[in-house]
């Protein structure tokens, strides 16, 4: 699935291609699920002649600020990507997924909005998991409304964190990937961050003390900021990340590059990688 720093990378890409400038052509494929039932004719009245002022991002969720509402939401599913012609593409795949130049436009283009001076965003989606919305003012209004602090720009202060986590009696793992809870954060950065703080997954999140709540957040701040910082290339993470190492629950004993045995649980519904010598 998409994590914060992928979608940030979209949110760039699209930012240099389009702030500024003016839509000159929008082509909308005939979509009901991912358009959520709103009409070709619908998003084109929206887009064209619009100027983009910027670009704004809550989480997994951004969007193109125009000159006038409604604006255009993007919320991508596991294998969507943003792409534009001449610029490195983020592409948004599951675990083994390959990435491809499938000429332009991409297989699977869902929106591709043409901007003045030449300039093109394609938005595809092979499984038509993501969602493209229209909304007056994104942040108030569902779903970006419905979602926690964001992961990268609103992380709170280790007291408030601890405030938030006292009130939840879930698993920290499935508090994390709670969307509500802390929006950005997936299935490889909650693991990664829990095993940075040295704490288990299973742990309730109210079970934390103010020490372990500010590992936490030093390690959340810490591992967002060094994946956007690269780009959200995970060949670019440091090498002593479990994220290099946490997929391979299909080898034979699989550690970390410490030594340390992986072990694999499903907490909240997802597959967790953790070091039970380094968590407690």
């Amino acid at each position: 699935m998409p994590e914060l720093p992928d979608v940030e990378m979209a949110r760039r890409l699209a930012e240099r291609v389009a702030r500024g400038r003016r839509i000159v052509g929008v082509q909308v494929a005939p979509d009901p699920v991912v358009y959520e039932g709103v009409t070709p004719r619908r998003i084109r009245q929206a887009l064209v002649g619009r100027r983009v002022l910027g670009v704004g991002r809550h989480g997994k969720h951004f969007w193109l600020e125009l000159d006038r509402p409604p604006w255009p939401v993007f919320h991508f599913g596991m294998t969507g990507g943003l792409h534009a012609p001449s610029q490195p593409s983020v592409h948004l795949v599951s675990e083994g997924g390959a990435r491809r130049d499938d000429g332009w436009p991409p297989r699977f283009t869902k929106l591709v909005v043409t901007v003045e001076e030449g300039g093109q965003l394609a938005w595809a989606d092979a499984r038509r998991l993501g969602r493209i919305r229209l909304r007056k003012n994104p942040p108030t209004e569902p779903p970006v409304s419905r979602l926690g602090f964001d992961a990268l720009e609103g992380l709170p202060s280790a007291r408030a964190l601890a405030g938030l986590l006292a009130q939840r009696a879930a698993p920290v793992k499935a508090v994390l990937l709670d969307q509500a809870f802390a929006a950005g954060v997936g299935n490889w950065i909650a693991d990664e961050v829990l095993y940075q703080a040295r704490i288990a997954p299973r742990r309730p999140a109210r079970s934390l003390s103010l020490a372990e709540v500010r590992r936490l957040r030093a390690a959340l701040r810490r591992i967002v900021t060094t994946a956007v910082r690269r780009d959200g290339d995970g060949d670019r993470f440091p090498r002593s990340w479990l994220f290099h190492v946490r997929w391979g629950r299909r080898r034979r004993d699989p550690r970390t590059r410490r030594g340390e045995p992986i072990r694999y649980v499903t907490v909240g519904g997802r597959t967790t990688a953790w070091v039970p010598g380094r968590q407690r």
